[in-house]
């Protein structure tokens, strides 16, 4: 079996085995918590450009199967896993994890410590690495040059939003879905509840959205940092207040960049499904499914009109901000969970309930 290294722009070099595709990668490498789900981890947009590392030690036990995607094509630049299941056991699989990968030309490598690489970014925080196969022509020390004085990349959701609109259609309300990097569970949670979706590319203009006559929006997740997203946040400034609006992630990023708050990228990202989150309405607590780098700053919320209404039990991080004088409320986790708890799909339901709340109001003024 062929040997590959995990080479990290701090010099460290993890030796490993290759599975996957053949070719070397580079990326950010990441780390998340979930012990299931990995499908729909390598499949979430929100990983483009990243090399992600899983915490859980076995990972492909159960395979790959048809259903559990969350787009059509995954957008990481790699896996990295301690044990790799090249056996897996489940009724719905249909191939390997290698199998999969190597099919969409994605390397992965395996036998690596991942305790300690999770160790290195929670020290130093997202690290930037390439991945490549294991000769003696490797030079070391080129290749943590080259990886200090790269860049990181600022075009994310260009390329992980839809190229042009398309309908998804259903007889109740109409959401006009802003698609910076949508996870597709998003898109199932609106479907169940009969939504008649439009999705939109990222930088479908304010004056396009409202022309389709929708009767919400929803802002989804997608990757990068929210400042790099400008043609959104501009979209979103000419929305609020004219329409009721539900964000989730950068989706909840970009909205409260447009109201005026501030975000910081975090020391490691919040990447799980175990992640703890308060409502500070009702005093709740859900166990989230998170996937993010940023977050916004609590403090910068005094100078607009959003309030806080949910914080991250491990770090108080906001999680959540609802507008004071219109129908809109974001949140910076996934109640669509996809993998995950769906501790939060309410959120949905109430979605739907300030969209039907805001058409009465409507017919009263008619």
């Amino acid at each position: 079996m062929k040997k590959r290294l995990l080479i990290l722009e701090d010099g460290t070099v993890f030796t490993g085995t290759a599975f996957g595709s053949e070719q070397a990668s580079q990326g950010e490498v990441v780390f998340t918590t979930g012990m299931t789900g990995y499908q729909e981890t390598l499949s979430d947009p929100s990983f483009y450009g990243q090399i992600v590392t899983l915490t859980y030690p076995l990972i492909g036990n159960y395979g790959i199967n048809r259903d559990d995607f969350e787009s059509i094509a995954p957008a990481i630049r790699g896996f990295v896993v301690r044990e790799l299941a090249d056996q897996p056991s489940n009724w719905r699989s249909d191939m390997t994890l290698d199998e999969y990968l190597t099919s969409q030309n994605i390397p992965g490598i395996e036998g690596i410590d991942t305790r300690k690489l999770t160790r290195i970014i929670r020290t130093k925080g997202a690290v930037r690495a390439i991945l490549t196969e294991a000769d003696a022509d490797v030079d070391v020390e080129k290749i943590v040059a080259e990886l200090q004085n790269t860049p990181f990349i600022t075009h994310h959701v260009r390329e992980v939003s839809p190229k042009a609109a398309y309908p998804s259609p259903g007889r109740g309300k109409r959401v006009v879905l802003l698609d910076f990097g949508m996870k597709h569970g998003i898109l199932r949670e609106l479907n169940k509840r009969d939504c008649d979706v439009i999705v939109v590319p990222y930088n479908t203009t304010a004056e396009q959205i409202l022309a389709m006559h929708p009767d919400g929006i929803m802002l989804s997740n997608g990757p990068g940092n929210p400042e790099d997203v400008t043609e959104g946040i501009e979209t979103i400034k000419g929305l609020i207040g004219k329409v009721p609006m539900f964000g989730i992630c950068l989706g909840h990023q970009l909205f409260s960049l447009a109201c005026g708050a501030k975000s910081f990228k975090l020391p490691f990202g919040h990447r799980g499904g175990n992640h703890p989150v308060k409502d500070l309405r009702t005093g709740r607590t859900d166990l989230t499914s998170q996937n993010h780098g940023y977050a916004i700053d609590i403090e910068s919320l005094k100078d607009t009109d959003l309030e806080l209404t949910h914080v991250a039990l491990n770090d108080g991080t906001c999680e959540g901000v609802r507008h004071k004088k219109y129908p809109v409320f974001t949140v910076q986790y996934h109640p669509e969970a996809s993998p995950g708890p769906e501790d939060s799909n309410h959120l949905f339901d109430e979605f739907i309930e300030m969209m039907e709340k805001e058409a009465a109001k409507e017919n009263q003024h008619a």
